[in-house]
């Protein structure tokens, strides 16, 4: 069934999206909603004059992997859902956005997106927004089991194909949608970002260029005269692994400091574990002490490259004025791009 109400995507509750949902975030708007919850079925008379195009679509998948159809919903339904989408996501500033690794990080990311965008009405952007739960367990699993002192033997045995096959699906699947750009708001899904967009029809933002870019924009002054700029890199042993922000930082020419081994295996890795077992003041005695040994080799910032770690640390720590999210650079970015497009297809 379908109705019509004001949403404030703040307050809106996790387990919505165990459906399939069709939503404006970002202007105001009208809601319209397929929704199923335990059998108890929302109804309310549809105002034709409100049943509005939403500007911006979410959908989830189901257990199997398949976008799930509402059990009252019929094929007319269907039909319309799909025909909808097609007419709306038609705006050259239309963003794809791939899910990665939990839900909670993917719509922190899209409130940054949708809440920095409101400062200016006119950079408001549709969005196309794909989450998969089947997706997001591998992936969380990868990133945080591959850092474990027990399973780090077994990781090079790990096949990696089925996510490599889920994430290229997901890819076609927001390019039929209509986005214009895609942006994946997830650390360890950039390890195959190449091999994923490859032949891509539409561009698509990588994390690590954006924060390399923001930094090079920065204009930032080594700590020591004579000395390259230095980035400290920290993050989980996979996304350290892949190589990739390594990679970008080196191209705009800064000089890459990784934790080294012993501070890997005794803060790093060992923090994760304490996350995984939610002892997260030990967690955070770990990561504090890690980000030290960092800071002390003179690097000017820290990229934390983890959502684990972006989120352990109260807001009001001192060590995270010396650290960047790569979360914010990509969210900044998408916005730029955004506003572009809506310049070039004027």
């Amino acid at each position: 069934m379908a109705f019509s109400s004001e949403v404030s995507f703040d307050t809106l509750p996790v387990e919505m999206f165990n459906t399939s949902l069709q939503m404006s975030l970002n202007c105001p708007s009208h809601l319209s909603v397929s929704v199923t919850r335990q059998r108890n079925v929302c109804k309310r008379v549809l105002n034709p004059v409100l049943a509005m195009p939403p500007s911006s679509v979410i959908l989830h998948t189901d257990e199997s992997g398949e976008f799930p159809e509402s059990r009252n919903s019929s094929s007319s339904s269907n039909a319309s859902l799909s025909s909808c989408a097609g007419s709306l996501l038609c705006h050259p500033n239309t963003v794809g956005i791939m899910g990665g690794g939990s839900v909670d990080s993917t719509l922190s990311f899209v409130r940054k997106l949708v809440h920095w965008s409101k400062e200016n009405e006119e950079t408001c952007m549709p969005f196309v927004l794909c989450s998969d739960p089947v997706l997001n367990r591998e992936l969380l699993s990868l990133e945080r089991n591959s850092s474990s002192l027990c399973s780090r033997n077994a990781r090079s045995q790990f096949n990696h194909s089925p996510i490599v096959e889920n994430l290229l699906s997901k890819r076609v699947f927001l390019e039929k949608s209509g986005a214009q750009c895609i942006v994946v708001p997830c650390h360890i899904s950039h390890s195959w970002h190449d091999e994923v967009f490859k032949g891509c029809s539409i561009p698509s933002l990588h994390m690590a260029e954006c924060v390399a870019r923001e930094l090079k924009e920065a204009k930032l002054k080594p700590l020591e005269a004579g000395s390259p700029l230095r980035i400290g890199v920290l993050a989980t042993d996979a996304t350290l692994k892949a190589g990739f922000y390594q990679e970008k930082l080196q191209n705009e020419g800064f000089e890459v400091v990784l934790p080294d081994k012993a501070t890997m295996e005794h803060t790093v890795i060992p923090a994760i574990d304490a996350i995984n077992r939610k002892d997260m003041e030990g967690a955070q005695n770990l990561l504090r002490i890690a980000l030290q040994v960092l800071l002390v080799r003179a690097v000017n910032t820290v990229i934390l490259a983890s959502n684990d770690m972006c989120d352990l640390l109260p807001r009001d720590d001192p060590l995270l004025k010396k650290c960047i999210d790569p979360m914010d650079a990509l969210a900044m970015s998408t916005i730029k791009w955004a506003q572009q497009a809506v310049k070039e297809g004027t």
